[in-house]
Parts: C-alpha cells; sequence; structure tokens
C-alpha cells in the first residue's frame, strides 16, 4: 500500500466519530441523514467526516434517485490490516521468545 494511502487511512481511522461511522457502515449502506443521528453535529459536518472517509478510500457514496446511500469501502481496510500484520507477526514472535526465557528462568529457579 502506498504511504500516502496508508496515511490517508490511518488519518481517517483516527477520529472516533469517523471510527463510529465505518462501525455503523459495516452493518449495511445507509443515508447521511441516518449516519447523522446519534451525533450532535450538522448534516455538513456529518459530510464533511464522510469526505474523509471517501478520500481515504473507506466510503463510497451512491446515488439511486434522491437517494444518496453511503457504503463501506473495505478495500483500504483490508490493506491497512495488511500493513499492521507485518508488525503484529513481529510482537507474537517476541513475546513467543519471552515466554520460553522466562520459562526456563523458572525451571533453572526450581532445580536450585
Amino acid at each position: 500500500m502506498p504511504t500516502d494511502a496508508l496515511d490517508m487511512t490511518f488519518k481517517a481511522l483516527a477520529d472516533p466519530t469517523r471510527r463510529a461511522i465505518l462501525a455503523r457502515l459495516a452493518l449495511g449502506e445507509t443515508s447521511v441523514q441516518e449516519l447523522a443521528k446519534p451525533f450532535d453535529m450538522s448534516l455538513p459536518a456529518v459530510s464533511q467526516h464522510l469526505k474523509v472517509l471517501e478520500t481515504a478510500g473507506l466510503v463510497t457514496r451512491g446515488r439511486s434517485a434522491q437517494w444518496r446511500p453511503c457504503r463501506l469501502e473495505p478495500k483500504a481496510l483490508k490493506e491497512a490490516t495488511e500493513w499492521l500484520d507485518q508488525y503484529r507477526r513481529f510482537w507474537e514472535e517476541s513475546f513467543g521468545k519471552l515466554d520460553l526465557y522466562l520459562k526456563d528462568i523458572q525451571s533453572k529457579e526450581s532445580d536450585t
């Protein structure tokens, strides 16, 4: 994933309102009005959040007559997850080594 796209994804995910919008869209597409209901903000403010999510490739807005449904686009999330998985594997391996080391110390302590 290019760094610019990764930067935009993490910038979009940094805001709790945008994460809440993504969580709602994970349940299915909906309108901006429906997305705005749980938030104490104006429709233009919600639209600004959606614009950030769209720029990051996390959300798309369609057009169906008067209705403009918003939907989650999982590709950018998948790419960010793959990037993070590199570090998850590193930490899991490191914790595994630490676990073996601690077991070795405990074994030596119990032998004495």
